[in-house]
């Protein structure tokens, strides 16, 4: 009689989470469907816990867990098995080999803004931001070879990707 109740009361309680269980791992699963699966499938989990065993103190707190690590345990999976889009769908937000020229138009106008923003920046800005977003170095290195402080080096980048960015988005 006790793991009738037991079981119904986890039932309720996760009848009255389960849309906003959906809602959680929607996001993070990227679509209703396979959050709706995801939750499912964390019912099944939480309803086999053994509460003789270990009694649960937070037990909705716990069903969110069960659900954020499926979800993020299926993404990894299909990651590992799907690593490149397979539909056309998927692969309408990616860039074309051979963009349209309104495209092409619209990319050289961001990169003549860019490259106007970066000659207005002060020297040593625009080094450190070169070498680290354009040739990879490390904030040590930039350090290094500009003869600053870490610190320093991470601030003139950031600034410097500041800078480009609000000039990027003030068209």
């Amino acid at each position: 009689m006790v793991v009738v109740s037991e079981h119904r009361q986890k039932l309720e309680l996760y009848l009255s989470h389960r849309k906003a269980l959906v809602e959680y791992a929607s996001p993070i699963v990227g679509c209703r469907s396979k959050a709706e699966d995801v939750v499912q499938e964390a019912w099944l989990r939480f309803s086999d816990i053994n509460a003789d065993r270990t009694p649960l103190v937070q037990p909705v707190g716990y069903l969110y867990r069960i659900v954020r690590n499926l979800a993020i345990d299926l993404n990894r999976r299909l990651t590992r098995e799907n690593p490149h889009p397979a539909s056309e769908d998927e692969l309408e937000g990616l860039p074309s080999e051979n963009p349209s020229p309104e495209c092409e138009a619209l990319y050289n106008d961001e990169l003549q803004q860019l490259q106007n923003a970066l000659a207005q920046l002060p020297e040593r800005s625009r080094q450190a931001f070169v070498m680290h977003r354009l040739h990879g170095m490390t904030f040590k290195d930039i350090a290094q070879h500009l003869g600053i402080s870490l610190s320093l080096a991470h601030q003139l980048v950031r600034d410097a990707l500041t800078y480009c960015a609000e000039q990027l988005s003030d068209d």
